[in-house]
């Protein structure tokens, strides 16, 4: 039906248009010769031309609903919700933006339905191998040291020497399983709260890239959601697993805040900033977790005068660095 009826309106165009020139030919004081004068080849000509212009710009006109569709078609980002054409006129090209409008709805929900799957079937699996390492590897591994620790108080040199670095190689060992099983379920996030959790990793994560990290977390945040907490402490993860791995950073800052519009987390950097770069699968994990909860996430590189973001000794030409914002509604509270 839609086609149908842009085939009239096409018609119906150029018929103006036609229409509009056969008029001009009867009540014009012009006249055609055989052969054609060049004057009436020029007049002729100039009115071909007119014609043209017009029936392009009648044209244009006509389908511009149809341009703004396809070029969305061409843009949209179902991890960005809320993309939608303005509905103008009547007509079947309005149906057509509407029924288009409808359709981006729909296919947000089915996104947004398919991600909660299967971030919580990740969740899922994350949390039975962090029970698996802690329980298995986790005290098979304890065993072995103090197994060891025994054997070394007992053994005589250069034996004694040998076991003691062999106890020392387990520990470490431990520790790395340890941390593993930290980041896959962070297990002072059910005991202790979102404040405490992001703390630890913070701490954790300064220790190991030797980054300096500064927190800033307001006292009076509102409780929120197991689910929101998690959300937040994995999105606070992925920005300094980033700052670490891509942004050549000196300098974090990780924000917790109580806004108007909910809950915030900032995580800004210093380092070479985004720029142009392609979104790699850590950041549109970031975005498939906003989804989950109905959070709005922007991710930019902030004018490097910006001092909330840069160190002070940063020189202007290191870079704009990147900073991940998670803005969560305030109606998430905790049951």
């Amino acid at each position: 039906m839609t086609s149908v009826s842009l085939y009239w309106r096409i018609f119906g165009l150029n018929a103006v248009v036609l229409g509009s020139a056969t008029a001009l030919l009867l009540w014009a004081p012009v006249t055609v010769s055989v052969p054609v004068l060049l004057t009436e080849a020029v007049i002729l000509v100039g009115g071909l031309v007119v014609m043209l212009v017009a029936n392009a710009a009648l044209l244009r006109l006509g389908l511009a609903p149809l341009d703004r569709v396809t070029r969305l078609m061409t843009t949209v980002d179902l991890l960005r919700p809320g993309q939608r054409l303005p509905v103008r006129g009547g007509g079947e090209v309005a149906g057509l933006v509407s029924a288009f409008n409808a359709m981006l709805e729909r296919l947000e929900g089915e996104r947004a339905a398919s991600s909660a799957r299967a971030i919580l079937a990740q969740e899922g699996e994350r949390r039975r191998i962090a029970q698996e390492l802690h329980d298995e590897v986790g005290q098979s591994m304890t065993a072995v040291l103090l197994a060891l620790k025994r054997a070394s108080d007992e053994a005589s040199e250069p034996l004694r020497e040998e076991l003691v670095q062999a106890q020392e190689i387990t520990r470490g060992s431990l520790d790395e399983v340890r941390r593993l099983v930290r980041r896959l379920r962070p297990g002072v996030l059910d005991d202790l709260g979102l404040v405490s959790a992001v703390t630890s990793l913070t701490t954790e994560f300064a220790t190991h890239t030797g980054l300096r990290v500064v927190r800033r977390f307001d006292p009076d945040l509102p409780a929120l959601d197991q689910e929101t907490e998690l959300v937040l402490y994995r999105v606070a993860q992925e920005g300094l697993t980033n700052a670490a791995r891509h942004a050549e950073a000196r300098r974090v800052e990780v924000v917790l805040r109580s806004a108007e519009e909910g809950v915030v987390l900032e995580v800004a950097d210093d380092g070479r900033g985004i720029g142009a770069a392609r979104e790699g699968a850590g950041l549109r994990g970031m975005r498939e977790r906003a989804l989950l909860i109905g959070a709005a996430l922007d991710i930019r590189s902030p004018d490097i005068r910006n001092p909330d973001i840069r160190s002070p000794d940063q020189d202007s030409a290191t870079g704009t660095g990147t900073r991940v914002r998670l803005t969560v509604p305030a109606v998430r509270k905790q049951s």
